[in-house]
């Protein structure tokens, strides 16, 4: 069944690019409502922008909504994923300011605070987006690959970076409520020393810091914590793309796979796969996840090194 939020819930702090402050909160709604953000501004009456590929504005550092209007709020693709990762059908995102707070670059904050109220359940059946045959985008080297596939939402993510302390790694795992929870909210955005100047020069990255960003310089890992996990770096381009495919507005019973991918190569999947009608179909059916070995556990795959202890 359909699922919102128990009671509302707020959350306050500083965007990750903008740097600027903003209140959101998060509300109970409808069902069939979906995943809305209302944006309150002092000179003009609220605008609204519903989770959804239409309401994609800009893909290039992190994932843009807007309403006919123009921009509406950036950075949503954590809190989106949150929602997604934990069943969150619908609920209302009330936001004063331009983009959702990065908090501590992660998911984690997002989802103890929807577990802080909890969910409750409404009457409507829970309708999913199924694939019903191979749809695919390659950009250069990189491509993502939507499959069907039964046992509800699928994740395989691979990453190559120019990089030491990262590398090739890969990170794949059929998603649930409590596997989100364990091995990806807590997967923070990470950066690159010698691409600061240049981002902050183009308007990015100006809330950046090492308390929101795990960040690299030639040396390796800067942040004086370490990893929170020993591939970390895959896992938050996983939770990544847990938020941006949270674009196609329903959850998918699908297989998805990327090599090299970011916001702008899942924001183009989703919208490859709604723009072929034939090539999924909406339906309400339950799943039961297939028990799957989750990331360095699949044949094959090696764990990247650890910088400090894993917490």
């Amino acid at each position: 069944m359909q699922t919102t939020l128990a009671r509302e819930v707020t959350l306050k702090g500083a965007g990750v690019h903008a740097g600027v402050e903003a209140t959101l909160t998060l509300k109970p709604a409808r069902a069939n409502t979906g995943l809305v953000f209302t944006r309150s501004f002092a000179d003009s009456a609220p605008r609204k922008a519903v989770v959804s590929w239409q309401s994609v504005q800009a893909t290039d550092f992190a994932t843009v909504l807007g309403d006919r209007s123009g921009i509406l709020v950036s950075t949503v693709e954590h809190l989106v994923a949150a929602c997604s990762g934990l069943g969150l059908d619908n609920a209302i995102v009330e936001i004063d300011g331009p983009e959702v707070p990065i908090l501590d670059g992660s998911a984690a904050q997002f989802v103890q605070a929807i577990d802080s109220v909890g969910l409750t359940t409404l009457s409507n059946r829970r309708k999913y987006l199924k694939v019903l045959k191979p749809v695919r985008v390659e950009n250069g080297a990189s491509f993502g690959e939507l499959r069907p596939y039964d046992a509800g939402f699928r994740l395989e993510v691979e990453i190559d970076f120019a990089h030491e302390a990262i590398g090739r790694q890969r990170f794949a795992a059929t998603m649930t409520p409590s596997v989100f929870r364990r091995e990806l909210a807590s997967a923070r955005t990470f950066g690159f020393l010698k691409d600061v100047e240049m981002l902050r020069a183009a308007g990015y990255a100006r809330g950046a810091a090492l308390e929101n960003t795990v960040c690299l310089d030639d040396n390796g890992v800067m942040n004086e914590d370490g990893l929170r996990f020993a591939d970390e770096f895959v896992r938050h381009k996983a939770l990544d793309a847990v938020g941006d495919l949270g674009l196609a507005g329903l959850p998918l019973l699908a297989r998805y796979s990327s090599y090299r991918g970011g916001h702008k190569l899942n924001a183009a999947m989703v919208s490859a796969l709604l723009s072929d009608r034939s090539a999924y179909a909406v339906v309400e059916e339950a799943v039961r996840p297939a028990r799957e070995p989750i990331g360095a556990e699949l044949p094959g795959i090696s764990p990247a090194p650890a910088f400090a202890p894993e917490r």
